[in-house]
């Protein structure tokens, strides 16, 4: 019966032909149980009843076929495509296995610089704060404040607060300042294998699913220089493409945020690079009117599945911009 319902109302937001949106959900990681430290990232139990609800309610298709549907205003109602940023391990070890037991396919992209054996900057600074050795920091000689981590909560709030200010850093003074405070925070190494190996990213190329571009060191494109930027789009599109013998067509901008994260030198670049789209992480639903390069995505973020839907029906109501 709710089904039923979710299924009509999505038929009226999202109709098939010319007035469908196309919803494309932007997934990071898939965790094997909570976290206690971020207890709203997907674990396997949740990403396996959200693809049971996409099934029973929405048509899931492919990120390929979704982008050409839309320029020939030919997509089915209720679209939704499934993506993952980054290259975590987990997306193979944990996601795949799920995505294939629901015949669903999904989207991957990867930042290249992290694959084996490589760390992201936030996920040595998380380590640190996860496993700093005091419950008061004070990093305000490095311009970063000065923290209690007394509380689960409170070790979220500094990791919030010292990561929005150096994602924005220089790339290489980003990960030296990451280092820098892992050294510094914590006793405990932080580890070597969150990120796929080159084995896992053709494994699930083999599986059929899409593999796009997201740059070498995953950097904020509208802080590069032009030489820079296009270096690390190419070198990030070029790695994947050797690896794997294919033609990456898609793109995801690192954090994402159009105006701020990227701006309109960079979405030019990726067509004159010869890209066939791109997606940001605005929230919204893509239509016929959309750039193709600046597609918006929305993150699931509700733990109980009985939000989940609600959540998305309310995301076809944004208007793209």
């Amino acid at each position: 019966m709710i089904n039923t319902l979710y299924r009509t109302i999505g038929n009226i937001l999202s109709p098939q032909g010319e007035q469908a949106r196309l919803s494309i959900l932007i997934y990071h990681r898939v965790l094997p149980d909570t976290d206690p430290l971020f207890p709203y990232e997907v674990t396997a139990e949740i990403f396996d009843k959200q693809l049971t609800e996409l099934n029973n309610i929405f048509n899931v298709i492919p990120l390929d076929e979704a982008i050409a549907r839309l320029k020939t205003c030919s997509l089915p109602s209720r679209s939704v495509c499934i993506t993952f940023d980054d290259g975590y391990a987990d997306n193979v070890d944990i996601a795949l296995p799920i995505l294939k037991r629901h015949k669903v396919n999904a989207s991957f992209f990867i930042a290249t610089a992290y694959l084996n054996g490589g760390r992201m900057f936030n996920d040595t600074i998380i380590h640190a704060i996860r496993h700093s050795r005091d419950t008061q920091i004070d990093l305000k000689s490095y311009g970063l404040g000065k923290y209690n981590l007394e509380t689960l909560e409170a070790k979220h709030r500094a990791i919030h607060s010292i990561l929005n200010h150096v994602k924005y850093l220089p790339v290489e003074k980003r990960d030296d300042t990451a280092e820098m405070l892992a050294d510094l925070i914590s006793n405990i190494p932080p580890p070597t294998y969150l990120m796929m190996n080159t084995n896992q990213l053709k494994e699930l190329n083999d599986s059929g699913m899409t593999i796009g571009g997201h740059t070498v060191r995953h950097p904020i494109l509208s802080k590069l220089n032009t030489v820079a930027m296009r270096n690390e789009i190419a070198e990030g599109r070029d790695y994947l493409e050797a690896v794997l013998g294919i033609k990456v067509l898609f793109f995801a901008y690192p954090n994402g945020k159009p105006g701020i994260d990227y701006l309109p030198e960079q979405v030019d670049m990726l067509r004159k690079m010869g890209f066939q789209a791109a997606l940001s992480t605005q929230w919204g639903t893509a239509n016929r009117n959309n750039d193709i390069f600046q597609l918006p995505r929305f993150t699931p973020y509700a733990k109980n599945i009985f939000k989940f839907t609600p959540m998305l029906l309310q995301n076809m109501m944004r208007s793209p911009s």
